[in-house]
């Protein structure tokens, strides 16, 4: 539910609600507009009448929360939330691109792969140090090694820096390393991994699941936000359907869909929605376009021979004609590259 405090409640009147509701065993959440503050309030709401929670000074009113994802969704909080990565800001007005291997695979790669992609504008490296990989005998991720040079590759160019978590034992030491946590499709509903990455206090980047609905994938952030972390970015990357002709199936419907029904930022992984980086361009186009808040790009040196997903990534010297290509379709749209 929420409870809508009156224009000019006292921070004592806000307090004393917040505390009550505590009290009476209710997670809470305010929200301080420029007229009104608004306190998010999840528990049982058989309470509320119990305990003549209306009448208590200074509250206007008490509204229901219709949807089951409570924190992250428009009910609570209407305006758009941007998340800061230390001067990156995702959510806002320019659009923010995340680039880089699948893998980690060396010094020279990292590095090289950091250069270029900053060169071309983006403002956060990604690399995978731990990889989920179908089979138990494809390239598994050079682990700490693999943050070490994602780190220092990153710091040399200004960057910030994406990784996979993959296991809640691991949320610590990547957390040393990585700007933000990125939850992959796989993970989607392991609970206590989104449970311990809210906990972390580090931005998180959860992908939509294979085969999730979009409530199902709000409902996974809500897992995040309850654990006390707002910083979420979602990213859609594609959904597992009858076609073969792609890897998944990218939803551009995700777009306006969770933007009516959530203020966290979405991006689209084209690289993994289509599988080939052939097709890349098209589909990150359409997603800017569609009002997509961000792109995250596999980008590599060497895509041929590459130890993971070779086929999707892009050669440096493309993904730096694609950033050149979106700048009108960013600005038609009222963003900005």
């Amino acid at each position: 539910m929420i409870v809508v405090m009156k224009p000019g409640a006292t921070q004592q009147e806000i307090e004393n609600v917040e505390k009550r509701l505590r009290e009476l065993g209710f997670k809470t959440h305010t929200i301080r507009g420029e007229v009104k503050t608004v306190i998010g309030a999840i528990g049982d709401k058989r309470l509320v009448k119990e305990h003549n929670l209306s009448q208590l000074p200074g509250v206007e009113g008490i509204v229901p929360i219709m949807k089951p994802y409570k924190l992250v969704g428009r009910e609570l909080k209407k305006q758009d939330t941007v998340v800061e990565v230390g001067d990156v800001q995702i959510g806002g007005k320019k659009l923010v691109v995340m680039a880089g291997p699948c893998a980690v695979e060396s010094e020279e790669q990292i590095y090289e792969v950091a250069r270029r992609v900053k060169e071309a504008g983006a403002t956060v490296l990604r690399g995978g140090a731990y990889k989920p990989r179908t089979s138990p005998y494809s390239f598994q991720g050079m682990e700490e090694e693999g943050l070490k040079l994602l780190h220092q590759a990153a710091r040399m160019t200004g960057l910030k820096v994406v990784t996979e978590v993959m296991d809640t034992r691991d949320v610590e030491l990547v957390s040393r390393y990585a700007d933000i946590l990125q939850i992959g499709a796989r993970n989607m509903q392991n609970f206590r991994l989104l449970k311990e990455c809210g906990l972390s206090g580090k931005p998180v980047l959860l992908k939509r699941g294979l085969s999730a609905t979009i409530e199902e994938w709000l409902m996974a952030a809500e897992y995040i936000a309850d654990a006390g972390n707002q910083n979420i970015i979602l990213c859609e990357r594609g959904i597992r359907t009858f076609e073969t002709a792609t890897r998944n199936t990218m939803d551009i419907n995700a777009i306006p869909v969770v933007k009516e029904l959530s203020h966290l930022p979405i991006i689209a992984d084209p690289s993994h929605g289509t599988g080939n980086w052939k097709w890349v361009d098209a589909v990150a186009r359409a997603f800017v376009a569609a009002g997509a808040d961000g792109l995250m790009i596999e980008v590599h040196p060497d895509p041929a021979n590459a130890v993971s997903d070779g086929a999707q990534s892009l050669q440096p010297e493309k993904f730096a004609r694609l950033m050149e290509a979106l700048k009108p379709i960013a600005q038609a749209v009222g963003r900005e590259l």
